[in-house]
């Protein structure tokens, strides 16, 4: 996916808006999906992000969580932790399989399908400069800082 131009989709997100790539070109853009809302691996990473969101700013960069969960639920998990930045529906996994970010997983001896943790930068003429799969929440927000830094 690296190199490659984002292909052009449409997600609704907290506080009414529309994302679309498009709309954001010319500007450096990272989006990263995760598997659930009010869990804590993906609270703690949204609280990184949100205390990384001023320095990412900085670097001329715009950030949004992509995940299944309704935009109901995105409005109390953003409000719980008091995210700077909006959270995205993707319901019907428009998003996930432009990425390719659905993976069986097992949960308690069980495979389900699910959203991989993962992170993509897309620079400002709208192609993935880098993505991260299979994340670990642990420094993973320093490392996307470091690279929108380099770029």
């Amino acid at each position: 996916m690296e190199n490659q131009a984002v292909p052009d989709f449409e997600l609704p997100g907290t506080g009414g808006i529309r994302f679309r790539p498009a709309d954001h070109l010319g500007k450096c853009l990272v989006l990263y999906f995760y598997p659930k809302d009010n869990t804590p691996g993906c609270a703690t990473e949204g609280q990184d992000f949100a205390a990384h969101h001023d320095a990412l700013k900085a670097a001329g960069c715009e950030v949004f969580g992509i995940s299944r969960d309704s935009l109901k639920s995105h409005e109390g998990f953003k409000a719980k932790l008091n995210l700077p930045f909006d959270l995205l529906s993707d319901a019907d996994e428009t998003a996930c399989e432009l990425f390719g970010v659905i993976k069986m997983k097992n949960m308690y001896g069980k495979k389900v399908r699910g959203i991989e943790r993962s992170t993509f930068v897309v620079d400002r003429a709208g192609r993935v400069a880098k993505a991260w799969r299979g994340v670990k929440v642990p420094n993973h927000v320093q490392d996307v800082l470091a690279f929108v830094q380099s770029i």
